[in-house]
């Protein structure tokens, strides 16, 4: 009897809607800075209800030059959580500041009541992140940024159409930035990333930013920036990923409400604290999650740990600190198959799986 096919970890849309439009900007002979890119930055910046989107070349890139355009440099301390992909850290890094981390709560996000105990005089910024597609408790962390006068930017790069409050994030603070990584719940099928703000001077600083620093009417290069530019061809794939958004999502939480649904009590299963959920990925926990991983991947189901090693115990960052929370979610998450297009019977298979491993544990 063969095998059942493999389960991968996520599984990437590709329409032919999305090859149209690569075709579209191949016809044109216009690859970077055109029609596709200054359409999307309108329709994304509508669809998120602010002002001004700024496409970039990463989501890693976003959160950088919007801290470099929100005058972060030496001597600067930005707060952000221990539980975060280290892009958010980089990012910090790369404006030569100083990271200093706040843990996180139940939800995986940043824990308000700890904030404002990490608050030095050399504090800047803020960098709440909504991760796994569950977004950060916004209020209490806004009052703490405005109450200090300190810059808050969102890393929104895993919650594409998320919601807090009825806003959607990225529109929650002084700016926000987006990926879109192939895995992620919008893409472009390549490396690609959004800022976002209702500041039009932050914006138009990103925008000289992205594209050397120089002024496109005088050639003059006003400041050093960089080449971080969103090219063409994924502007137009995201004009399509971005029409399907809503849909995707939709997708997801249907599959979150199935695995919730079979799971039940026997892992700890992602819970909605606050706003919508839009499941970038679907987190579990387990004591002993390193052996339910080889049982499920022993199976060809295909898990993830998101993240594995925190911030703080990184070999290339300084940050100093003890985070108990986290480093006990990062003995015990596990990330399991989530995206859009995985059926059910997929999800049946995975929980069926899980629950057999549960039982004979």
């Amino acid at each position: 009897m063969a095998s059942p096919a493999p389960i991968p970890l996520s599984r990437p849309v590709i329409t032919q809607e999305m090859k149209d439009a690569v075709c579209r900007v191949l016809d044109s002979g216009r690859f970077v800075l055109g029609d596709e890119l200054a359409a999307l930055e309108k329709e994304f910046a509508a669809y998120m209800g602010v002002d001004n989107a700024v496409g970039i070349s990463s989501g890693t890139d976003a959160l950088h030059l919007a801290l470099k355009a929100a005058g972060i440099g030496p001597g600067d301390e930005v707060i952000t959580v221990p539980n975060t992909f280290i892009s958010t850290a980089l990012a910090i890094s790369y404006c030569g500041a100083s990271i200093r981390l706040v843990d996180v709560d139940r939800s995986y996000t940043m824990d308000p009541s700890k904030l404002e105990a990490a608050i030095t005089p050399r504090t800047q910024a803020i960098i709440p992140v909504h991760l796994y597609g569950h977004t950060c408790d916004m209020n209490p962390v806004r009052e703490v940024a405005e109450r200090h006068g300190l810059f808050l930017l969102e890393d929104a790069c895993q919650s594409h159409g998320a919601t807090y409050k009825g806003a959607r994030t990225g529109s929650l603070a002084d700016a926000g930035c987006f990926s879109f990584y192939p895995s992620k719940n919008m893409t472009v099928a390549g490396e690609g990333g959004m800022f976002v703000t209702d500041d039009d001077g932050l914006a138009e600083k990103v925008r000289l930013l992205r594209a050397y620093g120089a002024n496109a009417g005088t050639g003059t290069a006003e400041v050093l920036g960089y080449n971080a530019k969103l090219c063409e061809m994924y502007a137009a794939i995201a004009r399509v990923q971005l029409r399907m958004l809503d849909g995707f999502n939709d997708a997801r939480r249907k599959n979150a409400a199935l695995y919730d649904k079979l799971l039940g009590d026997a892992v700890v299963t992602p819970r909605v604290h606050w706003g919508t959920h839009v499941y970038h990925l679907y987190v579990i926990r387990h004591p002993d999650r390193d052996a339910l991983r080889a049982h499920l991947e022993g199976r060809g189901i295909s898990c993830g740990i998101h993240y594995p090693v925190p911030l703080h115990r990184q070999p290339c960052l300084e940050v100093p600190g003890s985070f108990p929370v986290t480093e006990g979610f990062a003995k015990e998450i596990l990330s399991l198959p989530m995206s859009a297009v995985h059926t059910a019977k997929e999800i049946e298979r995975v929980c069926a799986e899980v629950l057999t491993f549960v039982k004979d544990a």
